[in-house]
């Protein structure tokens, strides 16, 4: 699935991984992505101690509409 957006299944995983101890690079080999896309969802969203996939799929969203909406008025 490289290329498409982290799914919130996705980082529940991400999630499931560190709470087992994981490395970023063994987490992104189960889900199938670039190690630095999972280094980048864990460190913009509290860091291995602090990850909660929850948060982060709602943090995500939140981001997405921003930039979305952020278009010039014309």
């Amino acid at each position: 699935m490289p290329g498409t957006r982290l799914t919130e299944n996705d980082r529940h995983e991400i999630a499931a991984g560190l709470r087992e101890g994981l490395g970023y690079a063994e987490i992104a080999r189960r889900l199938g992505r670039p190690t630095s896309t999972v280094s980048r969802e864990v460190s913009r969203n509290g860091g291995p101690g602090g990850y909660r996939a929850g948060r982060a799929h709602a943090a995500a969203g939140r981001r997405a509409r921003r930039a979305a909406s952020a278009a010039p008025a014309v």
